[in-house]
């Protein structure tokens, strides 16, 4: 029994090692190449493994993407719930939001061809499935949080919502936080999506020769879009 343990044990290792390896290669092709060229059989190559031994722990180029993806998702995540958790005792809302979208940028510049793979171009012919959905909602569920924590402590404004954005924002609010009101959403919606254009635009070059000091106009837009979902301190 227990050298059957072992040896179980001994094949779980190995077959974490190999897909550790898969997935490094795959990312430095994703560097070099882009998604859209990544194929299993130049990542089987690169390791002097047959295609059909890769095939064992990716069976198709898509979800050896979608592992890539949520692993992106996964690291994105914890870098922004890691400058949360270290913030100091008095930090306030405004604060912590700043924290937190600081922390995405920096991951975001550190790992660009990551950030690429899950914020850039859509891959062609290739479809994220909901497997992928609950790492990809790390970073906006915790600013909802750190949202929902001010508006329970009276420390929101309640941002103008125009009548005929209502209905949608109250369907928003239905589908994502219950609990908080729907002027609320709506303006985290649109404060998440100006956050990954703020990225964006520096990661793919919009802002050059335009802004020049660019990790403090970053935090000076990122305390604006606190401003702009509430955050009143």
């Amino acid at each position: 029994m227990s050298t059957s343990r072992t040896t179980q044990g001994a094949r779980a290792r190995a077959r974490q090692e190999i897909t550790a390896a898969i997935k490094d290669e795959a990312r430095r092709q994703l560097a070099a190449d882009g998604a859209a060229k990544l194929s299993l059989r130049a990542v089987a190559r690169e390791l002097d493994m047959v295609s059909s031994a890769l095939y064992r722990y990716f069976p198709s180029r898509d979800e050896l993407l979608t592992a890539l993806i949520i692993d992106a998702y996964d690291s994105l995540g914890e870098a922004a719930e890691r400058a949360d958790a270290a913030r100091q005792p008095t930090a306030t809302a405004a604060q912590r939001w700043v924290a937190v979208c600081r922390a995405v940028r920096e991951w975001a510049l550190a790992r660009p061809h990551e950030y690429t793979l899950i914020y850039g171009s859509p891959v062609p012919g290739y479809t994220a499935p909901m497997a992928t959905v609950e790492a990809a909602s790390r970073v906006g569920l915790l600013l909802i949080g750190v949202v929902r924590e001010a508006y329970e402590d009276k420390g929101v404004a309640l941002p103008k919502l125009p009548a005929a954005l209502r209905p949608e924002a109250e369907r928003m609010a239905a589908d994502i936080a219950p609990d908080l009101p729907p002027e609320l959403m709506a303006a985290l919606i649109a404060a998440w999506a100006q956050l990954f254009g703020l990225i964006g635009f520096e990661l793919f070059g919009q802002f050059n020769r335009v802004v020049e000091d660019r990790a403090a106009f970053f935090d000076h837009a990122a305390a604006q879009l606190a401003h702009g979902v509430g955050l009143v301190k």
